[in-house]
Order: structure tokens, then C-alpha cells, then sequence
């Protein structure tokens, strides 16, 4: 029997693509501003404006996604883990490098949704 995707699955996609979107845009448009005001001092803006790249086809991808298969939330369940246990492990590297205090919070949400994502992934497995 093949498994059907939770209705709550769909609405954790739509929360995903509201973070990424809220996210990418001032890392897109203002990266300097924005990342200078939670504390960075040492900015790269093409750095910047990549990650803010990469949360809005993820985000976007969610929100195009969330009526989609079994088959097509298992994949997209395979890259946002990949996704946010990378950037995790990154954060953690920077934090023990000297990251300001918003590179915690950032921890949390990637390390939250890392969770979130694995959960599903196990559940539409089975």
C-alpha cells in the first residue's frame, strides 16, 4: 500500500516557503544591511546572495510542491535534509569560529526543520 502525504506535511511545505522567502529577500537585495544588523561584521555579498538563492528555489519549490505526489515529497524530503543538515553542520563551524549570537538562532531553525523533515521522510518510507 503506498502511503499518502499528511496533510500536515503539506502545511510544514508552505511554512517552509514563507521562512525561506522572508529570509532570501534582504539576503538578495541588501546583504551587507541585513547580515550587519544581526551582528556580522565581516560580510560577503556573493556568499550572501547565494544562500538568499538557494531559500528562494527550496522556498519556491515548497510552495510549487505541496500538492504534489508521494513520490515527488519523498524526493524533495531527501534535499531539504540534505539541505539543512548541511547548513547546520556549517553553522556549527562557524559558530565555534566566533559567529555572533544570531548564528545560534539559525541553528535552531535549521536543526528544527532537519527534524521535521527527517520525521516525514521516515513516515512516507514506511
Amino acid at each position: 500500500m503506498t502511503p499518502s502525504v499528511p496533510a500536515g506535511l503539506r502545511r510544514w511545505f508552505i511554512l517552509h516557503f514563507v521562512i525561506d522567502i522572508l529570509f532570501a529577500i534582504p539576503l538578495l537585495l541588501a546583504p551587507v544591511f541585513t547580515l550587519s544588523s544581526f551582528g556580522w561584521s565581516t560580510i560577503d555579498p556573493l556568499a550572501s546572495r547565494l544562500v538568499g538563492a538557494a531559500l528562494v528555489g527550496i522556498g519556491v519549490e515548497s510552495f510549487l510542491g505541496r500538492t504534489g505526489s508521494v513520490e515527488s515529497f519523498r524526493t524533495m524530503l531527501r534535499l531539504k535534509i540534505l539541505w539543512s543538515l548541511a547548513a547546520g553542520f556549517g553553522i556549527a563551524l562557524t559558530i565555534f569560529q566566533g559567529a555572533p549570537t544570531m548564528a545560534w538562532v539559525l541553528l535552531l531553525i535549521f536543526g528544527s526543520f532537519s527534524g521535521v523533515w527527517i520525521y516525514y521522510w521516515r513516515r512516507l518510507r514506511s
